[in-house]
């Protein structure tokens, strides 16, 4: 899973054990096996596919395992030329760390920014030589958010300028719209529409809080990654921005020093949550780097279960889970895979044992079921964008997506939380489903823009990303704690295998959930309708 995560302690009262595994023996139609989710998890985590990389080799063999799953299951392949994995090219960019200069221009002479230390800038997967160069103007968030009565760029010129934002988003925005509004795609996308060649972020108190500048340092060396269309087109990119650079606190002193107003004064202004308004800076700025290209390609892999309906065969429920996870970790210590076992070889998992329910069943759901392992998450959500935009079934004919990212299977949970499903009729087929074996539905935490169910939003389709919830079905289990530990100890580092204590109890309830969501999906009498008036769905509804 690629997130930062806030989410708050959700303790309420608990599920009795011995209540709770009764209801579920009575009322769950199907029986997800432990043993099939604990092979899958294994071998999908082990060693010997070396953290699964996108491109990697060893990502290919998991592919081909979940695709020979998949096959062994009667499914019919949904990839390119009629088999199960739909090839998707890549451009992977490394930046030269020697080459990497940045002055700013003024008045009083040059200043160099230290790299690193004061300023990052990334890989540009476009050029492999960049020169960014023009003046600085600050643009506040850098938000265009008509819905809220927002524009940064209300009467500032930034055309041929280089954009100075603050990072985040203000804190009265709506979090899940705001989390839209303030992503760095959006923010470069009007950068870019207004006329801007070059964007500069710097570092706020509450970005500090959430992502603090030095945490960034861990990503220096990381490749930047984007995928192809079929005329070698790099995606989510904007080529007349020509540089990026994220402005430690010490380097945004620089730049606000001697303008109309300082740092200090701006950083008071979101404290009480006001947005300052643009200006020019007594600044130019020169950023130059060179990176290298590398052509790569990733496999997704699809599969469908046909409908049993004639005419409601011809709409999809989609599960998608991520294959990918991280590779080789840069340590000195002598574990160096990041197995990704939580994150998400037990996501892909669940997937499979629910295909597998469904493949056993007498009678065929009224809608078809389509399985989707996407690559390519943990670089920015690639895979699950590219086969929204390329799927492999009629454009239009994807109804409703089912998410199954990071489920931290440490515990046996008494509630659900279903990521997105206020925005959609979902939200009422996700809690009958969980009703059906005994848990309850928790209110969304607000996550809605950090996992591959956006790329199906961003469709027009609704989505939930479903995880379990904090309360645990022992009374002597802390489930936020377990959550939280995990997120400290091993999400995204060595310590994320299969040794950890994985609950096979918890691995079943949450496959049982899953499948009961699309079988809900797939059989009602309605399509899923995005709720009257969302933002979500007026925006990217087809």
């Amino acid at each position: 899973m690629k997130l930062s995560l806030g989410l708050g302690v959700m303790l309420t009262a608990v599920l009795l054990v011995g209540c709770q595994s009764e209801q579920f023996q009575q009322t769950s139609e199907v029986s997800a096996q432990a043993s099939q989710i604990k092979a899958h998890l294994r071998f999908l985590s082990d060693d010997l596919l070396e953290g699964r990389d996108t491109g990697a080799r060893w990502h290919e063999i998991a592919s081909l395992y979940i695709a020979a799953e998949l096959e062994k299951y009667g499914l019919t392949p949904a990839g390119d030329d009629e088999t199960y994995m739909q090839r998707v090219k890549f451009v992977q960019a490394n930046i030269d760390q020697s080459s990497i200069k940045l002055s700013l221009i003024g008045s009083q002479g040059d200043m160099t920014l230290n790299y690193s230390k004061q300023f990052l800038t990334y890989p540009n997967p476009l050029e492999e030589v960049s020169r960014m160069t023009g003046k600085l103007v600050f643009v506040g968030y850098g938000i265009v958010a008509p819905e809220l009565q927002h524009n940064d760029y209300q009467d500032i010129d930034v055309k041929g300028k280089v954009v100075v934002v603050l990072s985040c988003k203000p804190k009265s925005f709506p979090s899940e719209e705001g989390a839209h509004f303030g992503s760095n795609h959006e923010k470069h996308r009007h950068a870019s529409e207004n006329g801007a060649v070059g964007f500069i972020t710097i570092s706020t108190p509450t970005g500090e809080k959430v992502r603090p500048y030095q945490n960034l340092l861990n990503y220096l060396h990381t490749p930047a990654v984007r995928w192809l269309d079929k005329d070698g087109n790099a995606s989510g990119v904007f080529p007349q921005i020509k540089g990026t650079a994220y402005f430690s606190k010490e380097a945004a002193e620089l730049v606000f020093a001697g303008a109309q107003q300082n740092l200090e004064q701006i950083y008071a202004m979101l404290e009480k949550d006001e947005s300052p308004k643009g200006f020019d800076l007594p600044l130019e700025i020169q950023l130059e780097s060179t990176s290298s290209h590398k052509s790569i390609s990733s496999p997704n892999v699809a599969a469908i279960l046909e409908g049993s309906d004639p005419s409601l065969k011809n709409a999809y429920v989609v599960y998608s889970a991520h294959s990918d996870h991280i590779g080789f970790a840069r340590t000195v210590k002598k574990d160096k895979i990041n197995n990704g076992a939580m994150d998400n070889a037990s996501g892909t998992s669940v997937m499979l044992e629910t295909a597998r329910l469904f493949s056993q069943l007498d009678e065929r759901p009224k809608r078809s079921i389509l399985f989707v392992a996407v690559t390519g998450e943990e670089k920015g959500l690639l895979g699950s964008d590219y086969y929204a935009q390329n799927p492999t079934v009629p454009m239009g004919s994807m109804i409703a997506n089912v998410n199954l990212d990071m489920p931290i299977l440490l515990y046996e949970f008494a509630d659900v939380i279903a990521f997105g499903a206020d925005h959609s009729d979902m939200k009422n087929s996700v809690a009958k489903a969980a009703e059906k074996i005994g848990l309850e539905l928790s209110p969304d935490q607000a996550l809605f823009t950090r996992s591959d169910y956006y790329s199906f939003v961003k469709q027009g389709i609704p989505s939930v990303f479903l995880v379990p919830g904090f309360k645990s079905a022992d009374p002597e289990v802390d489930g936020s704690k377990q959550f939280s530990d995990f997120l400290k100890t091993n999400y995204h580092k060595p310590g994320d295998d299969f040794s950890q204590a994985f609950n096979w109890q918890a691995a079943t309830k949450f496959t049982e959930v899953n499948y009961h969501i699309g079988l809900t999906l797939a059989n009602q009498a309605q399509r899923s309708r995005w709720n009257e008036g969302d933002f979500f769905g007026d925006n990217f509804s087809k």
